[in-house]
């Protein structure tokens, strides 16, 4: 019977050579992951691609886990010479999104014996004061979305790697990019409305000045090019409930057809927009489709849920850790692209049949 004295068998190999004052040492690693002492230090350095298996690295780590192991940073800092932290800029944490991407960096940087320091600029996306006097002296390198781009102007002096996430591939600033299929996302979106046989969408568009979401309205125009008798319109909106609100309201109202489709760039704003659509009196999707883009907790908590595309924040996390790690290390870092999926729910339908789209609310 399993009860509180349960151990694993990992602990248990460590147990019997050592009491549970004594520290954790990198040879009770070695000996619960059955690799040599050298593996170890290869895996937590993180230089053991090309010298470690793939399944040996994974049980270094593990083990490593679950005994509680800590390397001698402190010893291993002097002779890097690092301070073995890197700090994370995003915009302010109004969603669970920029959470979940520090989650995939800090899961990541532990494994290696790395800190990670959230900084959310305060104002959410524009300049920010230096959170650190002397940043040179305290971090050994910066991961940063580029909607908290202009967050960084204090930092850029310093001589920091800088590692972007969702950015321009050719910025000049970055020492590296990490990005998501933001385009390939927009695409299928604007697809999966085509196919279902609407022609006439709005796409509400968030009223910010970034790389990702000028990315995301040239793909949702050139995708609407290509199918005949499609007529889109654009409808900015800020990153808000409230926005979104009033964005579709003024879609929805405004003089000629009515949209039978609202292309949203981000769920915050699609659920703003399904607000606008019940009090006109109209129903989604009979009568309005709706899109999110995301996938946010809050994708599945209105009714009906959101058709939206997931993004993996967290392996967009991960991958943004990796990149530093390897400029740090003298390599030549990678710049993958992540693939997002798009998920169907119960906000879009077919246009309805009738169309009475001469017929706006309001009496337009």
């Amino acid at each position: 019977m399993q009860g509180e004295n349960t151990v694993t068998s990992n602990e248990a190999r460590a147990g019997a050579h050592h009491p549970a004052s004594a520290r954790t040492t990198s040879r009770d690693v070695a000996r619960a992951a059955g690799v040599s002492q050298a593996a170890v230090s290869l895996v937590l350095g993180d230089k053991w691609r090309g010298r470690v298996s793939e399944s040996k690295a994974e049980a270094v780590r593990t083990a490593a886990r679950e005994l509680g192991y800590r390397p001698n940073l402190a010893a291993r800092s002097l002779r890097m010479g690092r301070t073995r932290t890197a700090l994370l800029v995003v915009p302010a944490l109004t969603t669970e999104f920029f959470a979940r991407v520090y989650t995939g960096a800090a899961r990541t940087a532990a494994d290696h014996g790395f800190g990670v320091v959230l900084y959310p600029s305060p104002e959410g996306i524009g300049p920010a004061r230096d959170p650190f006097d002397s940043a040179a002296a305290t971090l050994d390198g910066v991961i940063a979305s580029s909607m908290a781009a202009d967050a960084l102007s204090a930092l850029r002096t310093a001589g920091l790697p800088l590692v972007m996430l969702d950015s321009d591939p050719d910025d000049p600033r970055a020492t590296a990019t990490v990005n998501l299929d933001i385009a390939d996302g927009a695409r299928q979106l604007a697809t999966h409305l085509t196919t279902l046989g609407h022609r006439r969408i709005t796409h509400l568009a968030a009223d910010v000045d970034s790389w990702t979401f000028a990315l995301r309205s040239r793909a949702v125009t050139d995708a609407l090019a290509d199918v005949p008798g499609t007529h889109l319109r654009r409808e900015p909106s800020a990153l808000a409930v409230d926005a979104g609100l009033r964005a579709a309201h003024t879609a929805l109202t405004a003089p000629g057809p009515r949209p039978t489709a609202l292309l949203c760039d981000d769920d915050i704003i699609a659920a703003g927009a399904c607000k606008a659509v019940r009090r006109l009196g109209l129903r989604i999707p009979e009568d309005i489709s709706v899109t999110g883009f995301d996938d946010l907790a809050l994708a599945v908590a209105v009714e009906p849920e959101l058709t939206t595309v997931r993004l993996p924040a967290e392996d967009f996390g991960e991958a943004g850790m990796r990149a530093l790690m390897a400029v740090l290390d003298g390599g030549r870092p990678p710049s993958p692209t992540l693939p997002v999926e798009l998920i169907t729910r119960g906000s879009t339908a077919p246009p309805p049949a009738d169309s009475p789209n001469a017929a706006r609310p309001g009496g337009q």
